[in-house]
């Protein structure tokens, strides 16, 4: 089944077309057909497309909105420019899998998108206003551009940590709150945390009751899980994915009066705070500099700029600080997982959240981490090590297929 795979964003689309089968989910033979990404939505549009075995094709492109950026992606797979032997017309297309930010707690799993689907997501557009939006819009587009009778599947970022207690979920204000506007903590990534407990679980071949992880996701978004017995107990980011670790461009964690002492010194409005602390905080804040690690890492190195060190210290240990909270909330863990942009391929970073962490059994394998980048996956820490670290790059687009292939598999099969 050939599954065009959508993420799609408020001014952004990255997409992929997988080919994946229910009967080969096992046996990893699934195919990654294109891939690509278009940003700058509403004008000057940059886009990026590459089909298996080629180089990239960029290009620019006057695109007004969504379903003018989903038209081009699909007009494009179908192309000669493309030239995929597998998708040829429209009728390629099998399914269509969507990344969706917010469930709420309605969706504790992927799913059939229908008409009272799409209409549960509009009720959860109050707890993501600033993303489902858009990923409805790339449903919408999708239903018009292919036709309502190709089968479309939401995939939340929310739903793997629905399995969170409610003394893990629950914030102490009056509870009334909850139970009138669902204020809760809900976690993100979770497709990330999912797929990187799926493959850790694989690697060691130990069944899913024995998946007992913290997993951490970081990237210019980041975020910590901890995962018992194969299932989310406590995660980081919170009602909104502004709680938790220190990120790109988000504040994490900080003290709530905080918000009203700056709105009244600094003269914000709501919209401004909400603002500086998802868009101008975090690494970006700390630093003055950037929000990239990457660069952040090679000025303290060149410079020894100490506000980049500084920031750097800071993400490091707000980490740090999250495994040793996790790891006490879990009663030990057997390994922690490192993943995304950073996780994957900073070993510096990895080095330096391991650091201090020898109290709990973890020896970090220098040799092996420092090696590990670029997509390769295994183990860094040192066979002794009674708490275990590996990288395991994530796959969120993958995962997002293979849930589509299944619910589309089930719906016919319920149908």
């Amino acid at each position: 089944m050939n599954v065009l795979v959508l993420n799609c964003g408020s001014s952004s689309i990255k997409f992929q077309m997988i080919a994946t089968d229910l009967e080969k989910i096992g046996q990893n033979a699934d195919r990654r057909l294109a891939r690509g990404m278009i940003e700058r939505i509403g004008g000057e549009a940059i886009c990026s497309f590459q089909a298996e075995g080629q180089p990239k094709q960029r290009s620019t492109a006057q695109l007004r909105d969504i379903r003018a950026a989903v038209d081009l992606i699909i007009r494009w797979l179908c192309s000669s420019q493309a030239g995929l032997a597998e998708v040829r017309s429209v009728s390629d297309i099998h399914a269509v899998g969507h990344r969706v930010v917010h469930g709420g707690e309605q969706f504790t799993q992927s799913v059939l998108i229908s008409d009272e689907v799409l209409r549960s997501l509009d009720d959860c557009i109050d707890l993501a206003p600033l993303h489902n939006p858009a990923n409805i819009k790339g449903i919408l587009a999708s239903r018009e551009l292919l036709g309502g009778g190709i089968q479309q599947v939401a995939v939340f970022d929310t739903a793997f940590h629905q399995t969170l207690p409610e003394h893990a979920y629950l914030y102490a204000l009056p509870y009334q709150f909850y139970r009138r506007h669902k204020v809760r903590r809900y976690g993100f990534h979770g497709t990330s945390h999912r797929y990187v407990a799926y493959r850790y679980r694989h690697l060691l071949n130990v069944p899913r009751q024995q998946v007992n992880i913290i997993t951490l996701h970081l990237g210019n978004g980041c975020s910590a899980a901890a995962i018992k017995a194969g299932d989310s107990i406590d995660t980081s980011m919170g009602m909104t994915p502004l709680e938790g670790l220190v990120m790109g461009t988000r504040s994490g964690d900080l003290d709530p009066s905080i918000i009203d002492f700056l709105m009244s010194k600094e003269g914000l409005t709501a919209q401004e705070t909400e603002g500086l602390l998802n868009k101008q905080s975090g690494l970006l804040g700390i630093s003055g500099l950037t929000n990239d690690m990457r660069e952040l890492l090679d000025e303290a190195r060149e410079n020894k700029d100490r506000r980049a060190l500084l920031a750097i210290e800071l993400f490091c240990y707000r980490a740090r600080k999250y495994i040793g909270a996790y790891l006490a909330a879990m009663g030990g863990a057997d390994a922690v997982v490192f993943t995304g942009g950073i996780g994957e391929n900073a070993a510096e970073i990895r080095t330096r959240i391991c650091q201090g962490l020898e109290w709990c059994g973890l020896q970090l394998d220098e040799s092996a981490n420092s090696t590990l980048t670029g997509g390769r996956e295994g183990l860094i820490s040192t066979y002794e090590s009674r708490l275990k670290a590996y990288v395991i790059p994530t796959d969120e687009e993958l995962l997002i297929a293979r849930d589509t292939v299944r619910c589309v598999s089930q719906g016919k099969a319920a149908g």
